[in-house]
């Protein structure tokens, strides 16, 4: 967190990354959702002023709802491939039922022709090599779509992926991609990332080769838990990882459990933000809680 408004976010830098010239990226994530992570990149962007902002969250991305986005570019995001059965061709001998691992290809009701289930199937391509009629296309899947906008607060790379689609991890990379693109463009001072919760593909897509991370969590049971799950992450990728608890004022020896834990995984505390109804007000308006105020914005600003 900043210690002075508008003053640039200090970040850890791992010895890895301190040898390049790249803009510093920042990636904020947390072991599980609900712990306010999006509302502190909100304000963390509104403090930071130059920074480029990149909304990594794909499969629930909702930093739009506060910055307020004005896109410019749009772009088509393809992430595999998926099986389609011509029906004029297909000899219905059943093999692609029979070798789909997924339970993908269904009988047309009926018929003794077959139909591939577009929600389940992997784009793994068995059937259609294995297809003795060779009557089984295979094309790109669009799985959903990547913005380039403007904000209040800087450039934002963001995007949404498509209902039930797949590559969540592939999309990450993609915006983070652009992100950093922007900011050498721009001449950025940061790169401020807004990341998946858990610790799948799409959070090791979010901070592989990231500057720094910061981890926000909440004093609750599900909370220690997970953030011990994110700093074993990071610490395998060797990240350097800050701490920062929010509400903490809920339970205060579960605040300081957390930081002791944190503390013994070698990560930065970073701070402590309380509880305070001025977040709803905030999102409600579709601002950032410090250009609301309240005795949270005073603990992000500080």
């Amino acid at each position: 967190m900043s210690t002075a408004e508008h003053r640039p976010i200090p970040l850890p830098v791992a010895p890895a990354q301190a040898a390049h010239a790249s803009v510093p990226e920042l990636v904020v994530i947390s072991g599980k959702g609900g712990t306010g992570k999006t509302s502190v990149v909100a304000s963390m962007a509104t403090l930071a002023r130059d920074a480029v902002i990149a909304d990594c969250d794909v499969d629930a991305a909702d930093l739009h709802l506060v910055l307020d986005p004005e896109r410019i570019e749009t772009h088509t995001f393809i992430g595999g491939h998926e099986a389609d059965i011509r029906q004029r061709d297909s000899e219905g001998h059943g093999t692609c039922r029979d070798v789909c691992r997924f339970d993908a290809v269904k009988v047309v009701q009926g018929t003794n022709r077959f139909a591939i289930d577009p929600l389940a199937c992997e784009g793994c391509g068995v059937c259609v090599e294995l297809c003795p009629a060779r009557a089984i296309d295979f094309p790109e899947r669009t799985c959903g779509e990547w913005f380039i906008s403007t904000t209040p607060h800087g450039p934002m790379v963001h995007a949404r992926l498509g209902i039930a689609a797949e590559n969540s991890g592939k999309l990450v990379s993609t915006v983070r991609q652009e992100a950093k693109r922007i900011a050498a463009t721009h001449g950025s001072e940061l790169i401020l990332v807004d990341g998946p919760p858990g610790i799948g593909c799409p959070v090791i897509a979010a901070i592989t080769g990231a500057t720094g991370v910061l981890l926000v969590t909440e004093p609750t049971v599900s909370g220690e838990h997970d953030m011990e799950r994110v700093l074993e992450l990071a610490g395998h990728f060797q990240i350097p990882v800050a701490v920062c608890v929010n509400r903490w004022d809920i339970n205060l020896k579960a605040a300081e459990r957390i930081e002791a834990h944190g503390r013994d995984h070698g990560a930065v505390i970073a701070g402590r933000i309380r509880y305070d109804t001025a977040v709803t007000k905030a999102q409600v308006a579709g601002r950032s809680v410090v250009e609301i105020g309240g005795a949270a914005a005073t603990d992000i600003s500080s």
